[in-house]
């Protein structure tokens, strides 16, 4: 027998924003020690998007993290403007990220190093990743 009511849709929700607050990882040394916040904050989140394959982790949603592995073999005129629209698709689901932009790539043997700015709603951060190709 199914209830013809439960009351739960009937409750009110408040939506909160994501808090910025989490623990502070120290790339350098591999260790996770304290906390951070904030800006700093963003810059974590956004190392680890860029980080992680997507569609790799059963842990993360699909809609984390970035696609790279099928990049690798490509030809530099394919991977660039694909790097560009893939880096600004993966950090925008992120609710805090409002936009990505001023991208520049440096092209080496075989590795693509691209520098951007995300616009995130802590201010700007100014962010580097290589990418082998």
């Amino acid at each position: 027998m199914i209830p013809s009511t439960t009351g739960f849709l009937e409750q009110d929700f408040v939506i909160e924003e994501q808090s910025s607050y989490t623990y502070k990882m120290h790339l350098t040394n591999e260790t996770i020690v304290g906390y951070t916040d904030l800006q700093e904050s963003m810059i974590q989140a956004i190392y680890c998007i860029l980080n992680t394959e997507r569609y790799q982790y059963m842990i993360y949603s699909w809609n984390y993290g970035i696609e790279l592995i099928d990049l690798i073999g490509e030809p530099v005129s394919y991977v660039i403007p694909e790097l560009k629209r893939r880096i600004t698709e993966s950090l925008t689901w992120d609710e805090r990220i409002t936009s990505v932009d001023d991208f520049t790539f440096d092209v080496s043997k075989e590795k693509i190093k691209g520098k951007f700015t995300a616009y995130t709603i802590y201010g700007e951060v100014q962010i580097e990743k290589v990418v082998n190709f």
